[in-house]
């Protein structure tokens, strides 16, 4: 079985680099079902789907496996979005019981430190499952805290340090934020192909589709943009098309 990273780069090659941040808020209804629209309305045009923490709590382990076998039955990759986040032993459980239930991968938070962190990805990888770490986010708060400078080694921005944990326990990719292309930047000049670049915040946030592209993301993580637009297949047909030409 290929990598994590192995797969989605070969089903973005035709279906672009568009992943599908399927985050509806607590008042919508019927979530199982009309993921599973949106897997099925959206496929041509995305590469993966990604479940936050919120939309994972309201279904049952029936129906997020349901939602994850659809996915790969269209060829798409199935991301948990639970900035992962504990000792390890908890840490473990958590990703076993995420691939039991089908997911690809899972986003992580590196504030629990670079052992715990290299025993996540080790772990994970053993089972063909990837890990993306936070580096940096989207929202404009995330300046007070991914910005702050810490000293661990040599003074540096917490961004950077998280930057240079992701490459030293080879994680599968970062996510960098994209209302801020610089940052994006500047982790690709450092990372080159090592690991790939995940951005969500592309249009409702401010985002620019060929901007972030060109700064050096790998895929657009887009979720209002596509599933608030009165055409959504017409918004992921158009960002798709954006992103294979780059």
């Amino acid at each position: 079985m290929d990598t994590f990273k192995t797969r989605i780069k070969k089903i973005s090659k035709s279906n672009g680099k568009v992943i599908l941040a399927n985050d509806y808020d607590y008042s919508v209804k019927n979530l199982e079902a009309k993921t599973i629209q949106n897997i099925k309305k959206l496929n041509p045009y995305l590469c993966a789907i990604k479940l936050n923490f919120h939309l994972l709590l309201p279904l049952s382990e029936k129906q997020i496996s349901k939602i994850t076998k659809t996915a790969h039955n269209f060829g798409l990759q199935t991301i948990a979005d639970i900035k992962l986040n504990d000792i390890g032993n908890t840490n473990r459980v958590t990703t076993e019981k995420l691939w039991e239930l089908g997911f690809d991968a899972v986003i992580a938070n590196p504030i629990m430190g670079l052992d715990s962190l290299k025993n996540l990805v080790k772990s994970s990888h053993k089972k063909q499952k990837g890990v993306i770490t936070l580096c940096h986010m989207s929202a404009p708060e995330a300046k007070l805290s991914y910005d702050m400078e810490v000293k661990m080694g040599k003074k540096q921005q917490l961004y950077q340090l998280f930057l240079k944990w992701a490459l030293e326990c080879k994680a599968d990719g970062i996510i960098a934020g994209a209302t801020f292309p610089e940052i994006i930047s500047f982790c690709k000049k450092q990372a080159g192909k090592k690991l790939d670049i995940y951005s969500p915040g592309v249009g409702t946030q401010g985002g620019k589709v060929n901007e972030v592209l060109e700064s050096g993301t790998d895929y657009l993580i887009v979720g209002r943009t596509i599933l608030n637009s009165k055409n959504p297949v017409s918004v992921a047909k158009e960002m798709q098309l954006q992103s294979l030409g780059k």
